[in-house]
């Protein structure tokens, strides 16, 4: 299912944030809609379900800020070995009984007990203080080879959004904890701006450069979109010229129009967030290799150093 909205609020906050009770109230008003049993939760967890059973394939999953367990039911009814943990014990206390003993209360900033094939973390991270963040992110990252992240990018207006951060910022985060973002893979059925991480030991040029090819794929892309959303508003305005009596004819081309430049701009927001956070990790990518070279330009000389230094070099790709 692709999700086509800004905001954060199609997934509800489903960790700790400070002072924070997600409880009844919080689940009942301040997810946009009502966070319960009802066919518009159950749908996107369905589908989300079916997305990941086709495209990543897992065995085991740990949905990290589970709330109620649907998507932890959703792919246990698809076969899969999933289990979910939340820090709202009102969440967990509504998990569906098919299910109950899958999923528990705990903290994503304490150690995970085991270690799964895939971890999903939605619209989680955000209600964690940052102070917080960098412990939640090395547990999520050690428990499964693979990570599933969504995490706004720009949705500051919800009081329990304690740390909204660019996609590149998490990135590379991830990337201290051995993962990094597979940019071949598309994960937007989740929101535009999830990604998908997976553990990594690649020579540093080999990430280089397949982060080098995904960026100038994305400018292409966003480009491109760009010039159709401008030209839809240049048609749409001829449009509005139109003698009054010829409008009754030329409603459905404007509504075809408008939906169209709906559909653009939701996937101009997807590609402009993929865009800042492969920018953000070629520059981190950048720096390393600089403290790399300075490193070596400064001891290069120091008899024995400067041949391991080369070799060091050599192994991750820089030599």
């Amino acid at each position: 299912m692709q999700v086509s909205e800004q905001s954060s609020s199609i997934s509800p906050a489903r960790q700790e944030a400070g002072s924070v009770d997600f409880g009844r109230y919080y689940y009942r008003h301040d997810c946009g809609i009502p966070y319960e049993r009802n066919e518009h939760w159950l749908g996107f967890f369905g589908a989300m379900a079916d997305a990941i059973v086709r495209d990543l394939r897992p065995t085991t999953v740990l949905d990290a800020g589970c709330a109620k367990g649907f998507l932890v039911e959703a792919l246990r009814e698809r076969g899969v070995e999933a289990w979910g943990v939340d820090i709202s014990e009102q969440a967990i206390s509504e998990v569906h009984e098919s299910v109950r003993e899958y999923c528990r209360v705990g903290s994503l900033t304490e150690p995970l007990p085991r270690r799964y094939d895939l971890v999903v973390c939605v619209e989680v991270l955000e209600h964690i203080p940052a102070a917080e963040a960098s412990a939640a992110v090395a547990n999520i990252c050690a428990a499964g080879e693979r990570l599933l992240l969504s995490t706004t990018p720009d949705d500051f207006s919800e009081a329990t959004h304690l740390n909204v951060q660019a996609p590149e910022a998490w990135s590379a985060m991830i990337a201290q904890n051995d993962l990094l973002r597979d940019t071949e893979h598309d994960v937007s059925y989740v929101t535009p701006w999830a990604g998908l991480y997976t553990r990594s030991s690649e020579p540093l040029a080999e990430a280089v450069r397949r982060y080098d090819r995904s960026w100038w794929r994305l400018r292409r892309e966003t480009d491109q979109l760009r010039d159709s959303l401008l030209s839809a508003h240049g048609r749409l305005a001829e449009l509005e010229d139109q003698p009054g009596e010829s409008r009754p004819e030329l409603q459905a081309e404007v509504d075809r129009l408008n939906e169209e430049v709906l559909k653009l701009r939701d996937l101009l927001i997807g590609k402009d967030a993929e865009l800042g956070a492969t920018k953000g990790k070629l520059a981190m990518y950048e720096d390393g290799r600089n403290r790399l070279e300075n490193v070596k330009r400064r001891f290069g000389k120091v008899p024995g150093i400067g041949m391991l230094l080369h070799l060091f070099l050599r192994l991750v790709g820089r030599g």
